[in-house]
């Protein structure tokens, strides 16, 4: 039975039915002990040798020697995590439905497997169990740019573009200027695509991908392209998409543009579904699981998944607080931010500074930076403090800020912990329009904002 299932026409008013989907990935080769890589001539001989070798196998389904010989017999390892077995699953046991015309929204953490289930829905993949069915004609926004040739020029690789993602010829044809004035690229259309700028090249890919016109559309964190104003356009554009009629599924990891296109949204944790309601509700359970994951001294610092640096000092709190000492995580623009950062030290230091970065939560790119001298003396082993960075009168853009805390000495890391707080969210009730600094300004990049250690 075939487990991805595309249906033509439209038969009801579902559009996408997913059942109890499910990926697992080998990540790594199951292996014994100082086993080494095998030539080609081993492979072959245990492909021919396989046979022989499951005859021989015990009751247990196992064989005499090395790992579980039959997939159905592995055990099976908890979603999201790997096991000692080898395996990873990306996806277990996702439900779900979506109606003709719906914008559902898929969230989570990096790892929760929302790239994955748009691979599998796709057929870029196939699933390990489940089965999905989806109702209409496929595209897909995955990877932006799918199909430039370098030595082709934009008009050659848009009409090579297209028929990769799906349009004939025809459709190309009647939409090329509607593409090409998208992209604003027109001055250099038959320019080889080798001497576009990269911002160029992914502004041409997406302007040829959203002028597709499927049924359904499936889009995977494409607002990490362009300036503001190509990143306003493509809003723009995916709303008119679902307003259209179209069955949208919509993975980012920009909450503000969930919030604003997806009046639906399913939460995504370690390949499971945790949560599947109203985007404003989503979106909440989502920040909550957030605040759950606790900094203390007790965090293992060498668990790459976690913390990094030496551990010399660690953070054994982190709180974001407003003006008035309350905790919280969404700012009004021009609010006073507040961060309190407690720390421990495991081992003599001479000297303690302490970074804190923030970041786009569009393209991840460092938007600005603060760092301070918290001890210029040596401190031994057990003592404890705590130190207020403040930013006062943050006028940063609307929009999610991933959060980055830095422990350490010049050069050498004691604790890091990267994206594992919740973010910052940054709000106005005023209109672009209204907004004291041009709205077409590029958000990503380093510049410096006003801090100070109170």
């Amino acid at each position: 039975m075939e487990r991805i299932k595309l249906v033509k026409p439209m038969t009801n008013n579902v559009a996408i039915k997913v059942e109890h989907l499910s990926k697992r990935y080998r990540i790594g080769q199951y292996v014994g002990s100082g086993a080494q890589y095998k030539t080609l001539r081993e492979s072959l001989t245990n492909a021919v040798t396989a046979p022989l070798r499951r005859l021989r196998q015990t009751g247990d389904g196992r064989s005499k020697t090395g790992p579980p010989s039959s997939v159905p017999g592995l055990p099976s390892p908890s979603s999201g995590q790997p096991s000692t077995d080898g395996f990873l699953w990306a996806l277990k046991d996702v439900s779900f439905e979506v109606k003709q015309g719906e914008v559902l929204g898929i969230i989570g953490r990096n790892g929760a497997g929302k790239s994955t289930l748009l691979k599998v829905l796709t057929r870029i993949t196939e699933p390990t169990e489940g089965r999905a069915e989806l109702n209409g004609r496929v595209g897909s926004l995955l990877e932006v740019g799918t199909g430039f040739h370098p030595e082709l020029t934009g008009r050659e690789n848009v009409y090579l573009s297209g028929a990769i993602l799906g349009m004939t010829r025809k459709e190309i044809d009647r939409k090329f200027d509607e593409i090409v004035d998208f992209s604003g690229v027109e001055t250099y259309i038959d320019t080889p695509v080798k001497r576009y700028s990269s911002g160029m090249r992914v502004r041409l890919g997406f302007a040829v991908a959203a002028h597709l016109e499927p049924e359904i559309l499936l889009i995977d964190e494409v607002l990490a392209v362009g300036d503001v104003g190509f990143q306003k356009k493509c809003l723009g554009k995916m709303g008119d998409v679902a307003r259209g009629g179209r069955t949208v599924l919509f993975v980012s990891h920009n909450m503000q543009a969930i919030r604003a296109l997806c009046p639906r949204s399913l939460l995504l944790k370690e390949g499971r579904i945790i949560a599947d309601g109203p985007t404003a509700d989503t979106v909440q359970i989502y920040h909550d699981h957030l605040r759950q994951i606790e900094v203390n001294a007790d965090t293992d610092v060498m668990n790459p998944k976690n913390r990094r640096g030496s551990g010399a000092v660690r953070f054994t709190g982190i709180r974001t607080e407003d003006e008035s000492g309350r905790e919280c995580s969404e700012f009004m623009m021009g609010s006073t931010i507040r961060f309190v950062l407690s720390y421990q030290t495991f081992a003599p230091v001479d000297e303690l500074y302490t970074s804190i970065l923030l970041r786009s939560g569009i393209s991840r790119e460092v938007v600005t930076s603060a760092r301070h001298l918290v001890s210029g003396e040596r401190l031994s082993p057990g003592c404890t403090g705590s130190v207020v960075i403040e930013f006062p009168n943050v006028n940063l853009r609307p929009g999610e800020y991933p959060l980055y805390f830095w422990l350490g000495k010049r050069g050498r890391p004691f604790d890091v912990v990267d994206d594992l707080t919740i973010p910052l969210i940054i709000y106005t009730d005023k209109d672009s329009e209204d907004l004291d600094f041009d709205p077409a300004r590029r958000p990503v990049g380093f510049f410096n904002i006003r801090s100070r250690m109170v």
